[in-house]
């Protein structure tokens, strides 16, 4: 079993937590998302090597339907977890950080948002990796989404 925690922004009344090993940028937790969602500027997203997969996809969440466009990040990385080939939907808007996590990112893991402590707990079960693979699927016009344990050997071929 492995165990990190992260400090939430003591600022801000949602779960947000600075990514200090991946670019510094702030991202929050929102434990009602299946999707990770790219919500800043999509140039900033394409400067860090993104890739636009599908110019439109239409996902619930952010107050109802919106529509978005479903981009490959090299990868990203949240404390010791690694999620290599990363697929995200870009939908601008304005909120506290550049990213939403989507709970379905932390499946098979347990985490605890500690709200009195202003952190977020995160423990890897020995059956899991803390490579993560995240599949976003179109099945007959409705994403779904997979997070599945990775290979530990891909850490080192994603972060270069």
């Amino acid at each position: 079993m492995k165990q990190f925690t992260l400090e939430l922004n003591k600022n801000i009344q949602r779960p947000v937590i600075k990514l200090t090993d991946w670019h510094q940028y702030d991202v929050m937790l929102d434990t009602g998302a299946l999707f990770p969602v790219w919500v800043d500027d999509e140039a900033t997203l394409i400067a860090m090597g993104s890739e636009c997969i599908k110019d439109s996809v239409e996902f619930s969440g952010i107050g109802g339907k919106a529509n978005g466009k479903l981009y490959r990040l090299p990868y990203l990385k949240i404390g010791d977890l690694i999620y290599p080939g990363l697929p995200i939907i870009a939908y601008q808007i304005e909120i506290p950080c550049q990213m939403l996590l989507s709970a379905t990112m932390f499946s098979h893991l347990r985490y605890e948002v500690d709200d009195e402590n202003h952190c977020l707990n995160v423990t890897v079960p020995d059956s899991q990796s803390c490579v993560r693979n995240l599949t976003i699927k179109d099945e007959n016009g409705h994403l779904q989404v997979l997070c599945t344990s990775g290979d530990e050997n891909l850490i080192d071929t994603a972060v270069k």
